[in-house]
């Protein structure tokens, strides 16, 4: 058939007439029985035109990770995992997936972001929007844990509009730390912001803030401003995307699709357009009308105890206390909380160019990190479960690592795609793969990271490159003459040939790496 199509296309490039036309449409005539005679395909068996215009490529708002990618995703693991134990964090794990009806009113008009499975075996599953919620299931599940300081790393899922270069995607890594159980009022809180806090220096972010607001001051503000209570959330909603949105788009919201009268909407942007630091807290309280809402007197209270414990853990430098911050997920109750940078989010102007929902806008100047860290007190997410107007109170930071990543990369100097410390290398015709392998053995056996080219022959050119080019800083050189002598040639690389290296005894060689490492490290 392949022959066959040559012919067709062949004779129509010649553009023939008369006599050669007819056999054009001759050789046409024979293909198309050819195909006829091949075997039907249905869905799933495939076919070769098929195959030529299929796409290799990973679901939008997902990426393949490998490489120095990988190394440094493991480095933000391992600095977050190290902070996390060192205040009594221990870990927990918990299904990708959850029954829908677990997941079903937990994230306001976020929900629309959940990921659906379809019906396998009759159970109505999504994939997990965070780890929070599943993290609040197991509490309820398992009524005998009381307290617990509780740290999950693992991927969740949301229908976003992606924006892979800035972090923000459909598939990413949550490290979620979380102190579940009954203390005194705002220690456990007080201890997250400054588990929050080291992990970002840990990962020297820098020039981050950490926003502060709490619940029931907002709350508060839209009862004294004359927010109806079905609009509360709402409302809520919409003030939580000034970090995106200039107030006067936030405002048509708010009238335009929530139906708020516009002068409730004056109200609310007087008070969210303030932020500073502790000392506004003095501010608000002076203010009568909002000091009349039971609701923002309790959350200036606790706000003022806040302040003081965030002083004595060292923490307050880095807080900003604003008022716009509203976090739109539905079971947030106390304080609450987002770690940003210059990067998180663009200076917002307002736009009335469309914008394609689904589109990757990976270059798009105007689309920011978003939050690097959010979290807050969620005390009545239990209590969901359990049916019990009483829950387990929590409290809890979710960093995320897709987003830290994308801060780290971009000011990440040359780094390695692996760890291996040294390459055993020959010299001489034979080659002496099998000696290059026991010496390889010898040095894993001694917990030294090393490696060997993986051909018979190499030339010793070839064995340089490549630690050149992998970047092994040591290398180990044998000989005839050196392995008839008990001895091997440790290099240090990188250092030009007149570094001709040292002669140890092979019985002696794992030491004598050790030492190099350590000497060229300082």
């Amino acid at each position: 058939m392949e022959e066959q199509a040559k012919l067709v296309r062949s004779l129509k490039e010649d553009a023939a007439y008369g006599p050669q036309h007819d056999k054009t449409k001759e050789a046409i005539s024979t293909l198309l029985e050819l195909k006829k005679a091949l075997p039907s395909t249905s869905s799933g068996s495939g076919s070769s035109s098929k195959a030529a215009k299929y796409q290799l490529k990973v679901p939008k708002g997902t990426k393949d990770w490998s490489d120095k990618d990988m190394i440094l995703r493991e480095q933000i693991f391992s600095t977050i995992t190290r902070v996390f134990k060192a205040h009594g964090g221990v870990t927990l794990d918990t299904p990708v997936f959850e029954l829908r009806e677990i997941l079903a009113g937990k994230y306001g008009e976020d929900s629309k972001l959940i990921y659906d499975l379809k019906d396998q075996g009759g159970e109505l599953c999504s994939l997990r929007y965070d780890l929070t919620v599943p993290f609040a299931r197991w509490l309820a599940m398992n009524p005998q844990v009381q307290s617990i300081k509780r740290f999950h790393i693992a991927k969740v899922y949301r229908r976003d509009q992606p924006a892979m270069t800035k972090g923000r995607m459909r598939e990413f890594y949550q490290c979620d730390f979380d102190v579940a159980g009954t203390f005194e009022s705002m220690v456990p809180d007080a201890e997250v912001l400054r588990i929050t806090k080291e992990v970002l220096e840990a990962l020297e972010i820098q020039n981050f803030t950490i926003k502060l607001n709490h619940r029931k001051i907002l709350d508060g503000i839209f009862e004294v401003c004359g927010v109806p209570d079905d609009k509360t959330r709402t409302i809520s909603s919409a003030v939580d995307k000034l970090d995106k949105l200039p107030w006067s788009d936030v405002r048509k919201e708010m009238i335009d699709e929530k139906g708020l009268n516009p002068a409730a909407a004056d109200k609310i942007g007087e008070y969210v357009v303030l932020s500073g630091d502790h000392t506004l807290l003095q501010q608000l309280q002076q203010d009568a009308r909002l000091t009349s809402s039971k609701k923002a007197s309790e959350g200036l209270a606790e706000m003022e105890t806040l302040f003081r414990y965030l002083k004595v853990m060292n923490v307050l430098p880095r807080i900003k206390f604003d008022l716009s911050l509203a976090r739109g997920l539905d079971y947030y109750t106390g304080i609450i909380y987002e770690a940003v940078t210059a990067a998180s989010a663009p200076k917002a102007m307002p736009s009335n160019k469309p914008v394609d929902k689904d589109a990757d806008r990976s270059e798009d100047d105007s689309v920011g990190v978003g939050s690097i860290a959010a979290g807050g007190r969620y005390d009545h997410l239990v209590g969901m479960f359990t049916g019990k107007k009483q829950g387990v109170p929590c409290v809890g930071i979710s960093i995320g690592v897709e987003r830290v990543f994308s801060l780290l990369r971009a000011r990440a100097t040359a780094m390695r795609s692996n760890e291996v410390e040294v390459l055993v290398m020959a010299i001489g015709k034979t080659g002496l793969l099998e000696e290059r392998m026991a010496c390889c053995a010898e040095l894993w056996e001694a917990g030294v990271k090393a490696e060997f080219v993986y051909k018979r022959k190499p030339q010793l050119r070839q064995q340089f490159e490549y630690a050149d080019k992998s970047g092994i800083p040591v290398g180990v050189i044998l000989g005839e003459e050196e392995l008839a002598e008990g001895t091997v040639k440790v290099k240090l690389l990188g250092t030009g040939e007149s570094n001709e290296g040292e002669t140890v005894k092979r019985t002696e060689m794992a030491s004598a790496i050790r030492k190099m490492l350590a000497e060229a490290a300082t």
